[in-house]
């Protein structure tokens, strides 16, 4: 609460911990064939560290080798695909991505197990 942006400080994203679940829906995602599963996140603009951060996140928690599905840019509408999951509906290009949006932690996607459960 003391610091106005706390995203700014060195080491932020490399100790976030995973949301509950989403590794393993993740890793599931990546193993069907009909998906080519990216990670689309955006770049903290108070936080340049955050590109590298992000990687080394990804490498810890998800493998070495899912490194070069990260996807690093403010503008989610610029890239393709069926669908993008994204904690909000809008502010990074969410609102005109050109699939479906899946939102987690909305009504209808509340965990990861129901985000899951609708690509079964």
């Amino acid at each position: 609460p003391e610091l106005a942006y706390p995203q700014s400080q060195k080491g932020f994203y490399q100790s976030l911990e995973p949301i509950k679940d989403a590794i393993s829906v993740f890793k599931w995602l990546c193993e069907q064939a009909n998906f080519d599963v990216y990670i689309l996140t955006a770049p903290s603009l108070c936080n340049p560290m955050c590109y590298s951060e992000k990687r080394l996140w990804v490498e810890q928690h998800l493998g070495s080798e899912h490194v070069h599905r990260l996807i690093i840019s403010y503008h989610k509408n610029l890239l393709k695909g069926d669908y993008l999951i994204d904690d909000r509906r809008e502010g990074r290009g969410q609102e005109s991505f050109g699939g479906a949006l899946i939102q987690y932690g909305s009504s209808q996607f509340k965990n990861w197990l129901e985000v899951k459960h609708y690509f079964r």
